[in-house]
């Protein structure tokens, strides 16, 4: 499915959510003002309680509250969140099956090679609601107390020092492969069953390093339970001001992630522009983008053409990161 992710024009993508600019508007204008007529599922390709299923329900609640009927999330949790993007793939195009599209749809087009579906061909993007990242820790017994320090100590002991992720292709596992690669350094990849056990483990020291989502582990890191080396965009997190980005130390890495609501490709084009709308709006409320900054992300509102190219520009870059570090699936 790579390689025919890789022969998909991205032009075509690009131009998904600027085509519909073109078509008569006058017709739709009643269709907009019904929708929605009957629920509306949210799908999350994990399971309840991580960002995901978090802003799945944010949004869910926000757009209940605004257009006057029930939107609710479905739980589909399974291979790296794409059982539930088969799902939203195999629905109806009628604006009724949303999914709730992260930066993991942009990667797992590279890692997995045998999808029955084709993420930048089969979906249209809706809105964008977030921007957040994830955080380089180290249990409180490692004598490293900065990002340079760590990369000297595992240059010294190549293959020794562990690095947990929450498990092949997730984003602690993406974030850690663009960082070893661009600081040149070997350590331990240890991956576990999901965030929650690998984030126990450091903190029991049975591994020394970790790259959790800033959202997971921020309460941690605000009660000190492990030293906190950096987080992995570009500049700082504004929540953590005193705590340096690992592009200080790392020229040029920057491993932002994003979530999204996209649809099924044929979704009528005013139905989709309605819930970019009002996803807007709800960013703008002081009271949910509040919500989002307390979990050390940030509000993320975009034109539909805007996400649509986060969406081909991440899809290639980490595509680039999965093949030159030969990454499967397991």
């Amino acid at each position: 499915m790579s390689e025919v992710l890789r022969k998909l024009p991205r032009r075509k993508f690009l131009h998904l959510a600027a085509g519909a600019a073109a078509l008569p508007f006058a017709p739709y204008v009643a269709r907009a003002q019904a929708y929605p007529a009957r629920p509306v599922r949210i799908i999350s390709g994990f399971p309840p309680g991580g960002s995901n299923d978090l802003y799945a329900r944010l949004m869910a609640q926000w757009l209940s509250e605004r257009l006057g009927q029930q939107f609710f999330v479905e739980n589909r949790a399974g291979a790296g969140g794409n059982l539930g993007t088969e799902a939203a793939a195999n629905a109806a195009a009628d604006g009724y099956t949303l999914l709730l599209t992260s930066s993991g749809d942009a990667w797992n087009a590279t890692l997995y090679g045998n999808l029955r579906f084709n993420f930048m061909r089969d979906f249209e993007p809706v809105a964008s609601v977030a921007r957040g990242m994830d955080a380089l820790i180290v249990h409180g017994s490692m004598p490293v107390k900065s990002v340079p320090e760590l990369i000297a100590a595992a240059k010294a002991n190549p293959g020794k020092i562990t690095m947990a992720s929450a498990g092949v292709g997730s984003a602690p596992h993406m974030c850690w492969e663009l960082f070893r690669s661009m600081a040149g350094i070997d350590m331990l990849h240890v991956p576990y069953r999901g965030g929650g056990p690998a984030l126990t483990d450091l903190l029991g020291g049975q591994v020394q390093a970790y790259m959790p989502t800033l959202v997971s582990c921020i309460e941690h890191i605000r009660a000190g339970k492990f030293r906190t080396l950096a987080v992995t965009a570009a500049s700082r997190a504004s929540v953590l001001p005193d705590i340096p980005a690992l592009g200080e130390f790392v020229p040029g890495y920057d491993a932002t992630l994003w979530w999204g609501i996209a649809a099924r490709k044929g979704t009528p084009a005013d139905i989709l522009q309605k819930l970019n709308t009002e996803i807007n709006a709800g960013l703008a409320n002081p009271a949910l983008s509040g919500r989002i900054a307390e979990l050390g992300d940030a509000a993320f509102a975009s034109s539909r053409e805007d996400f649509a190219r986060v969406i081909a520009d991440d899809t290639t870059k980490w595509g680039n990161v999965i093949r030159a570090a030969g990454i499967r699936a397991e």
